[in-house]
């Protein structure tokens, strides 16, 4: 009967619906906007998203820092994930979550000291040398400086060449080469300027690296 169906209808609108059955999904929260703490939040409670998300965030920073420290023609593949790997087990000694990457920094500097050692021991047991420049550069003279440059940057101790790069190459201040080295102000000064003075003499002697450093608008220490 039509009265019947309509009366059913209201019936089934009036009745209070039964929630407790009912799971509610909401979307999840994603971590490419979180903020540094608690990017180290999530790391300690092993989540398992988060090493993704650091290695997306920082990966770009380290690749950049190691490239820079030795050259277009070192491979820093391998020393960058080494230095996530150190991240990731030392997180736990972070005291202040904030300063994640400012720790990373650090550990950065760490790795570029050691492969630094590396290498000299490498060239003492005379088993190579500097390799070729692969491919076209766009820039011959420059690349060329660039090469003549980094072969200077070798003749540097690892804890000045370390500074060297972090002041230069990196824009740091003196206050974050020292905090980033572990070091003391008065430290940093003192390696940074040895490393500044030989490489500036070094570079005296050959004109077209005179220029490139020119380029680089380098300022003595103070």
């Amino acid at each position: 009967m039509p009265g019947d169906s309509s009366q059913a209808a209201a019936k089934a609108r009036a009745a209070p619906i039964d929630r407790s059955a009912q799971v509610l999904v909401f979307p999840e929260r994603s971590l490419s906007d979180a903020d540094d703490a608690t990017l180290v939040r999530i790391l300690l409670n092993g989540d398992a998203r988060a090493p993704s998300v650091v290695w997306k965030r920082f990966a770009p920073m380290v690749f950049g820092m190691l490239k820079r420290a030795f050259g277009p023609d070192h491979t820093v593949d391998d020393l960058a994930q080494e230095v996530f790997l150190v991240l990731f087990d030392r997180i736990g000694s972070l005291r202040e979550p904030r300063a994640l990457r400012a720790f990373l920094v650090s550990i950065v500097a760490h790795t570029i000291r050691r492969e630094i050692r590396r290498k000299t021991t490498y060239r003492w047991l005379h088993l190579g040398g500097v390799p070729d420049a692969p491919g076209d550069a766009v820039d011959l003279d420059a690349r060329e400086a660039l090469r003549r440059l980094y072969r200077v940057l070798d003749r540097l101790g690892r804890d000045e060449r370390t500074a060297f790069t972090l002041r230069y190459f990196e824009g740091m201040d003196l206050e974050e080469v020292a905090a980033a080295m572990a070091i003391s102000l008065t430290t940093a000064k003192r390696r940074l300027a040895h490393a500044f003075v030989r490489v500036t003499a070094h570079a005296q002697r050959d004109a077209g690296l005179v220029e490139y450093l020119a380029r680089m608008n380098l300022e003595a220490p103070q």
